[in-house]
């Protein structure tokens, strides 16, 4: 099952493989490979409500930031900036946050 998130910040629309947690027992490993392999999210649901969440690993942990910030920077969230003009380059940047 595929479920549609709108970011409420932006327009991204994100799809999410759903499994119930019988499902995650019985075939953990096959979704872990499946996860880490295929860069794929698992939603985990109990009762039709997604309790949990599987994800990749991030690779390159930069522990300057948050656990957040270093998903998002490992992940394919912000993918559909490729496709955007580069407006600035680091030379614009009054300070180096990163």
């Amino acid at each position: 099952m595929q479920l549609e998130f709108k970011c409420t910040l932006c327009t991204i629309a994100y799809f999410m493989e759903t499994i119930t947690t019988t499902s995650i027992r019985e075939n953990i490993s096959r979704y872990i490979d499946k996860v880490k392999h295929k860069g794929i999210s698992i939603g985990v649901k109990r009762r039709g409500k997604i309790d949990a969440l599987i994800i990749k690993y991030p690779e390159n942990l930069n522990n300057k930031v948050s656990a957040i910030t270093n998903f998002n920077a490992n992940s394919s969230s912000f993918d559909f900036l490729n496709d955007e003009p580069n407006l600035y380059d680091k030379n614009d940047l009054k300070e180096k946050y990163a």
